[in-house]
């Protein structure tokens, strides 16, 4: 019998922007150049490279591994030319581009019929995941990290929604990919000990979602609730939280499926379906491309005006690649939005219904406002970084037993024993966004968390 669970979270708060992916897929707009990024990995750093400028490749050739793990390969997207690998201070690897082929071709793998899966040994799953580069998409909590192929983690967490400003739908995205869905489910499961468990995390009340409910010997979790609801750190707290010493596995839907085209298909496929969304693009819709794609293509005569911001990723958690930038590594839409760049008269105080805010004191007219609306915001953050002010606003919108605010405060004075003891290892940066975004004080808190992070892995 499958078991079923029901999380209902009350804290939280939906940020509703305009510019909400149409489900369509738009016309081909390919892409010439696509790039895979070490900077999208966390403590990727003793880089051996494989690969040099003008060498040809194929979707699924190693460009280069860490040292920490020589076994994991990072490969390239798509089949072509390497023209360029960027490097930065101490010749720090920044990016690997290539200029793609326009028929992909694709190193080939070994195939494996269905039935087959049930019998595969771990080590040869180990030996195809972090051959073809599928293993990248494997995230070790805590520290969010690639995951150690050297040890086994107490579950694999799977979301299978996102309730980031914009997300995409993966329901959409994956229609009629049940058959490499479970597939890679049931590889994942070889990578479990035999008290292990795949969780996949729903939506509740959703209708996009056969692509994942069919699943066999999985556990569903259904989840109901603002943002972030969806993100998996959140969903983990609720479900079993990690403690010091325990290690847990998250995968994108969209990577489980990539896993199951692996083993049935022998290829690494590296497309995927993005949405590009925002207030300032005039058809906001998806498109299907591959993996670290240059955005120019996709934004290319479909912009309302040239003052913005180019976003791979969601505007909480995404960074700032420009119009010629590439998508990261995780990232499944683009989003475009006003730069905050211009002074307001007035500011708050100025009465407007325009304005969206978790903070109803500000603005003349906030008890008017409806937050099922949609908005346009810019980067302005409206303010200048403060005096860290103890407001119990952070607690408010973080849906998790853990107190964020003496947990930074912890940080910043660098005390390790209490950083654990308040339950630093449940968090990563997403986890903590929304928190900046309502934060007073107007402090990096995403960074901050990093810095935490890295201090305790360190010691």
């Amino acid at each position: 019998m499958t078991e079923k669970n029901f999380f209902k979270l009350k804290k939280g708060f939906n940020i509703n922007l305009k510019g909400k992916a149409e489900e369509k897929i738009g016309p081909i707009r390919q892409s010439e150049t696509f790039s895979i990024k070490p900077t999208d990995f966390q403590n990727v750093s003793k880089i051996k490279l494989f690969v040099q400028e003008k060498d040809q490749v194929k979707s699924g050739t190693p460009l280069f591994c860490d040292k920490t793990y020589p076994s994991v390969n990072f490969t390239a997207p798509v089949s072509g030319e390497v023209i360029e690998i960027k490097r930065g201070e101490k010749r720090k690897l920044l990016e690997v581009k290539i200029l793609a082929d326009k028929t992909i071709e694709y190193e080939p793998f070994e195939k494996f019929h269905p039935q087959s899966l049930i019998t595969l040994s771990q080590e040869k799953v180990l030996e195809t995941m972090t051959k073809s580069g599928l293993w990248l998409q494997l995230i070790q909590r805590p520290y969010g990290i690639i995951a150690d192929p050297q040890k086994t983690p107490k579950s694999i967490f799977i979301s299978t929604f996102d309730t980031s400003p914009l997300a995409p739908n993966y329901g959409f995205i994956l229609k009629k990919e049940e058959e490499y869905f479970h597939a890679g489910v049931n590889i994942l499961k070889k990578l479990l000990s035999p008290t292990g468990k795949i969780h996949v995390n729903l939506q509740a009340h959703s209708e996009q979602y056969h692509v994942f409910t069919k699943t066999n010997g999985v556990v569903f979790n259904e989840f109901m609730g603002p943002h972030p609801s969806g993100n998996v750190g959140v969903q983990i707290h609720h479900i079993s939280p990690i403690k010091k010493g325990e290690c847990v596995w998250t995968i994108n839907p969209v990577g489980v499926v990539q896993i199951g085209k692996l083993f049935l298909e022998g290829m690494y496929d590296a497309s995927r379906t993005i949405a590009v969304t925002g207030s300032e693009i005039k058809a906001p819709q998806y498109y299907k491309t591959y993996q670290g794609a240059c955005l120019q293509r996709f934004i290319e005569n479909n912009l309302k005006n040239d003052n913005v911001r180019i976003i791979s990723g969601n505007v909480l958690t995404g960074e700032d690649v420009g119009k010629s930038g590439h998508l990261g590594f995780f990232d499944h839409q683009i989003t475009v939005i006003p730069e905050g760049n211009q002074t307001e008269f007035l500011g708050w105080l100025k009465p407007t219904l325009e304005k969206l805010s978790f903070h109803k004191a500000f603005g003349l007219m906030s008890f008017l406002r409806n937050n099922n609306n949609k908005f346009v915001l810019n980067t302005n953050t409206r303010g200048e970084h403060r005096a860290f002010v103890q407001t119990g606003v952070l607690e408010r919108v973080l849906p998790m037993d853990i107190y964020i605010t003496y947990i930074l405060k912890n940080i910043l004075a660098e005390d390790y024993d209490q950083m654990e003891q308040l339950g630093i290892y449940e968090l990563l940066e997403e986890d903590v966004a929304l928190c900046e975004f309502v934060d007073v004080s107007k402090n990096n808190i995403q960074q901050m968390l990093r810095d935490g992070l890295q201090m305790l892995q360190n010691s």
